[in-house]
């Protein structure tokens, strides 16, 4: 079966697409920091589903934990999907610049930025021998948009998305996606402007966009979830 390595992936949106991974027979290594959520997550997958799943607790910007995620991948067979989910904001609530404490741009630049990368190299050569290998990191709005006390995350995920985008022309063989989900209802939009309750769509109700992707394999480059779940790319 294919395997897919996900960070971030006890709850929200990496939750949702592990879930959905699962329901497709996917085998599954994921990642979070919390351990106990995270072998909930991994428990009730492998209930509902019956694919393999092995959680592996730990912080993304340490090298030897980004080492353990791959040997766990090469025990299920390889790395056919990479989904670089894992985010930090730089401040809970979000600060404007002016505010931004540097160690928390640091932080963010650190797991949204060095450790995904640090883990594609990790995996590269399992996506390489995958022959159909791909790479998912999840962007943001932020990234191509200026809003107010967004400036250092917004500023991680450009830097997510420029370094996805030369990694698809570096790597022609695989697939290289930076996907925009758009407004969810997640724990770290919650941290990140604790005011603000207006509703918004459940991280599931994205997922079908990534399995697009996943079904079609586009070029790679970068995609909104609203217009791929309208049809568009």
């Amino acid at each position: 079966m294919p395997v897919a390595i996900i960070t971030g992936a006890s709850k929200g949106l990496g939750r949702a697409l592990a879930e959905a991974l699962a329901a497709r027979g996917w085998d599954l290594v994921l990642d979070a920091r919390t351990p106990e959520v995270l072998k909930e997550t991994a428990s009730a997958l492998r209930d509902a589903h019956g694919t393999h799943v092995t959680a592996v607790p730990g912080d993304v910007t340490d090298a030897g934990h980004r080492a353990a995620l791959v040997a766990a991948a090469w025990q299920l067979g390889g790395v056919d999907l990479l989904v670089s989910n894992a985010s930090a904001l730089g401040a809970e609530p979000l600060l404007r610049l002016d505010a931004l404490p540097p160690a928390g741009l640091r932080r963010a630049l650190e797991v949204n930025v060095v450790a995904a990368l640090g883990l594609v190299q990790e995996a590269l050569p399992l996506l390489r021998a995958a022959g159909t290998g791909a790479v998912i990191t999840v962007s943001s709005d932020a990234a191509a948009e200026a809003y107010e006390t967004w400036g250092g995350y917004g500023a991680s995920k450009a830097a997510l998305d420029h370094l996805a985008a030369v990694l698809g022309e570096e790597e022609p063989g695989l697939r290289v996606w930076a996907v925009d989900p758009g407004d969810m209802a997640t724990d770290l939009y919650a941290a990140a402007v604790p005011d603000d309750d207006d509703p918004r769509p459940a991280p599931a109700s994205v997922v079908p966009a990534f399995l697009r992707l996943l079904d079609e394999r586009p070029a790679s480059g970068r995609y909104g979830a609203p217009a791929l779940l309208e049809g568009r790319r």
